[in-house]
């Protein structure tokens, strides 16, 4: 992947990301996007960071519950992939926010 899809993708992803968590967690979190840098603040306590790594071409994510993941895209099932794990960047957020949404988090 050149830096340039790079970029449009992971910016296209993140700005996705924080249009529906701003939408679904409504007062449950304060939601921030700005210079690539994804933001959530939870009222309950915690705060997720979600960012771009372009050297690495990633997406590191920075959560109060399962720590620190770097993800990868995987052009096949066109998501961001941890490179440890294997879980998607989707699935986890899902997961570990969903609970305190107004509604299911699906992103994909």
């Amino acid at each position: 992947m050149t830096e340039a899809e790079f970029e449009r993708l992971s910016v296209a992803t993140l700005a996705r990301f924080a249009e529906m968590l701003e939408r679904k967690l409504g007062d449950a979190a304060e939601v921030d996007f700005q210079d690539g840098i994804l933001t959530v603040v939870l009222e309950q306590g915690g705060t997720y960071v979600i960012n771009r790594h372009t050297p690495n071409r990633q997406i590191w994510l920075s959560s109060p519950r399962s720590g620190a993941a770097h993800y990868g895209f995987d052009a096949g099932c066109k998501a961001w992939i941890d490179t440890r794990s294997g879980r998607a960047l989707s699935l986890v957020l899902g997961e570990e926010l969903g609970p305190i949404a107004s509604e299911p988090l699906v992103f994909d």
